[in-house]
């Protein structure tokens, strides 16, 4: 009987111990503490967006030509009206220099046309004056009236001749303009096409022909971005910004959405967007900022400070989330309110200090199973 006994003891220490050997291990999980703060309802840009310029002018000349002065380089600062670029134009400047002699040759004739004219119509009247008295014949007063109006109506020819004259001239210096371009405002030029002494094409209707002077104002940027056609109902002009550019790691820039485009942009193999453009809040901020540069952008919906919250990514299908008690894992189900990529708001089924798991993608997380906390990954 003791034999048995002790034969039974020995198995039941074999027993425990292998038990104890091939238990199941805790799973180790990264977790997080439900504690309040900021949640906001924001939307984000789905594709990157551009750092724009509130001017922004491609210059091309009207007309073809070699060019004969370039009185800019690339980077230049510009100002308002001043000469960038003129093609050759000798044959103009010719017909210009004739215009203005034939305005002077015209305005000559028409003077001497003209005194004659005034002479003529005093004639006149002594003539009318003369027959009153008898002195003439009602004949002759007639065709001295008649020679007064022929040279009034000549004088009035010259002075049309003049007019036509002076047409032609601005005529010509439109001519001139075809071959100039002038900086409408003041900038920075950004790209030259064409060097001096080459030929200058300009584009034609349904040819993108490089322009010869890209001018850019850089005083004045925003940013350009697109936004799922899905969120554009949510978004009007006004609301808070926050802008992130890769050019500036770790820096947030506030800003405004300034207009919502009132069309649906269509990309092929894209999803279909609509661009928006957002102000900078602060434009000090934006100083040194290139155009061109890449920029996300998080509209802010609506947000609630000092609220119950937990990650977003540890919420589960049918607001439910993984809490760690006592070393097992317990689901619990929630409700929601305000939720971002981040943090989403807690109404009801949480409380401050509970541990909920961030950790989902590891194998064996899930309700029921022993866990411990991975101190190396939980922060």
């Amino acid at each position: 009987m003791r034999r048995i006994t002790f034969i039974s003891l020995i198995i039941l220490i074999v027993g425990a111990g292998l038990y104890w050997l091939n238990r199941p291990k805790p799973i180790a999980v990264v977790v997080a503490e439900v504690g309040t703060g900021t949640v906001e309802a924001t939307l984000a840009n789905t594709r990157a967006g551009t750092v724009e310029a509130c001017q922004r002018t491609k210059l091309s000349t009207i007309v073809g030509g070699r060019i004969e002065y370039l009185g800019v380089k690339e980077g230049d600062r510009v100002k308002k009206g001043q000469l960038l670029l003129k093609l050759w134009n000798d044959d103009q400047q010719a017909n210009a220099a004739l215009a203005q002699a034939q305005i002077t040759l015209a305005a000559h004739r028409s003077s001497e046309v003209c005194i004659a004219a005034v002479n003529a119509e005093k004639e006149a009247k002594r003539q009318g004056e003369l027959r009153q008295r008898g002195f003439v014949s009602p004949s002759k007063e007639d065709a001295a009236r008649t020679d007064a109006e022929v040279r009034r109506a000549a004088c009035q020819t010259s002075q049309a001749d003049v007019a036509q004259a002076e047409a032609k001239l601005t005529a010509t210096r439109v001519e001139q303009g075809r071959v100039t371009l002038y900086a409408p405002f003041a900038g920075t030029v950004a790209k030259i096409v064409g060097e001096l002494g080459e030929y200058a094409t300009p584009s034609p209707p349904g040819v993108p022909t490089p322009p010869a002077i890209d001018l850019i104002d850089d005083s004045c940027l925003y940013v350009k971005a697109p936004m799922d056609e899905v969120d554009a109902p949510k978004i009007a002009a006004g609301q808070p910004v926050r802008i992130n550019l890769d050019a500036l790691p770790g820096k947030q820039l506030a800003g405004n959405v300034r207009r919502v485009a009132p069309y649906v942009t269509a990309v092929e193999k894209q999803a279909r967007t609509v661009d928006i453009e957002v102000d900078f809040k602060i434009p000090e901020e934006a100083r040194g900022l290139l155009v061109g540069y890449s920029a996300d952008v998080e509209i802010i919906l609506d947000g609630r400070q000092n609220v119950l919250r937990v990650p977003t990514a540890a919420i589960q299908e049918g607001s439910q989330v993984l809490l760690l008690i006592d070393g097992q894992l317990s689901t619990r189900t929630i409700k929601t309110g305000l939720s971002n990529w981040e943090y989403s708001e807690v109404s009801e089924g949480l409380q401050a200090g509970d541990r909920i798991v961030t950790s989902l993608e590891r194998v064996g997380v899930k309700a029921g199973a022993k866990a411990v906390i991975d101190d190396k990954a939980t922060k």
